[in-house]
């Protein structure tokens, strides 16, 4: 059986650059299209028997219809090359009101061909997954209040709800895995935190609490391929063991958390005790991210030109640079040659981060523990450098009040 497994599409992230003046869409989400493109053509042209996407088409939870337009396009592709593909819903597909569709609910309620969705734990034999000689055991994004009421779990001791949690679905897996058949290869998907995972920036992006399977859940010998979805950095949590328990991350940055990880669609040809596991890089836009101290007021212009790197690296990428310096140095850096410089980037931020003397020195009779609150607030406007003295007086009118209301109510 040989699967291509991705996740993580967030088809809808546009918080950099423009938009097309032609399809009117950022340029950003052109950019997560493109990725989504190549995996689908990679599907089709390796002719491989199941695409296995592992959850979050978008981003947001209730998607623009015009981002849900362009993920059907792209899943149609698959229905109508006739590859059986199976949509993990994920958190980013949960819609946020109980009752409510699910942002890929329209595949199902289309009854789409060759396309199924998975969103409630569930076990599938051939029967379910068109005939192919494979089991799936489906556990899609789990939201805490939602399964605490199907379980019957009390929110009373929230430190235990999740611990109740990870035991119904070990019951749950162990159980499926007995009743399946031996003879035939056991993938699980999972839209989840494994215990052990490297996170990249989806942290950024998730919503709400987490709950974390134990490595140990998914590491059993008896399945076959491990296909994960939800942290953005790929990775292969049982390196060199069986079964391969993947997360092939996302399939483009996200942003500046992401800047150094390369993005990765997965090709697993999977067989009974035997699976050989394929990492296929997508090109996605660069990221550069880099930051400099200046320790010294000379020659500011040429140490900060020789921080960015060339033209031919700058072109097309995001680029941030990050510069931390005492303030009254600020007139000396030219931000107009910085711009001109990285003019070829897609996009880029120049961030200043002037830094003021943090300390001011006490008089040789005077201890910090001898001073009021009032008095540690007038040393603190000077150590800020507030210059203007009917601000700190606003200040300190204020901190007293403050304070007087405090005492007052203790």
């Amino acid at each position: 059986m040989k699967i291509l497994h991705f996740s993580d599409a967030h088809i809808d992230m546009s918080n950099y650059g423009r938009h097309d003046p032609q399809s009117g869409l950022p340029l950003r989400v052109l950019d997560f299209l493109k990725a989504l493109d190549t995996i689908v053509q990679a599907a089709i042209d390796e002719k491989v028997d199941l695409v296995l996407f592992a959850g979050d088409a978008y981003k947001d939870r209730q998607p623009a219809p015009t981002f849900q337009r362009e993920w059907g396009k792209r899943i149609m592709r698959l229905s109508q090359a006739r590859i059986p593909t199976l949509l993990l819903v994920g958190n980013h597909d949960l819609s946020p009101a109980a009752g409510r569709a699910h942002a890929v609910q329209e595949f199902d309620t289309l009854q789409v061909p060759y396309v199924r969705v998975l969103d409630r734990p569930q076990f599938l034999q051939p029967p379910d997954l068109f005939d192919l000689p494979l089991q799936v055991i489906a556990i899609p994004y789990i939201a805490r209040s939602g399964l605490m009421a199907a379980l019957g779990l009390s929110g009373a001791e929230p430190e235990h709800v999740y611990t109740q949690i990870e035991e119904h679905l070990s019951e749950l897996l162990n159980g499926w895995l007995e009743a399946a058949d031996a003879s035939l290869p056991i993938v699980l998907t999972a839209h989840l935190s494994v215990e052990g995972a490297q996170y990249g920036s989806e942290r950024s992006v998730m919503l709400g609490s987490d709950l974390t399977l134990s490595g140990s859940l998914v590491k059993d010998p008896r399945l076959d391929y491990v296909a994960l979805g939800h942290i953005h950095k790929a990775q292969d949590l049982n390196q060199g063991a069986h079964p391969p328990v993947i997360y092939p991350g996302s399939i483009e940055r996200v942003d500046f958390g992401e800047a150094r990880d390369d993005k990765f669609y997965v090709i697993a040809e999977v067989e009974k005790q035997h699976t050989r596991v394929k990492w296929v890089k997508l090109p996605g836009r660069p990221f550069i991210d880099r930051h400099v101290t200046l320790h010294s007021p000379d020659d500011i212009d040429v140490v900060l030109s020789s921080v960015l790197p060339p033209p031919d690296e700058i072109e097309g990428a995001i680029v941030r640079l990050t510069i931390d310096y005492p303030r009254e140095w600020d007139a000396l850096i030219d931000e107009t040659a910085l711009r001109r410089q990285a003019s070829g980037a897609f996009e880029f931020h120049l961030v200043k981060r002037p830094q003021s003397a943090a300390r001011v020195r006490l008089p040789a009779d005077q201890t910090v523990s001898s001073l009021s609150p009032l008095e540690l607030l007038a040393q603190y406007w000077r150590a800020a450098q507030v210059e203007e003295q009917n601000d700190i007086e606003a200040l300190q009118k204020l901190a007293q009040e403050i304070i007087l209301e405090e005492n007052q109510d203790t």
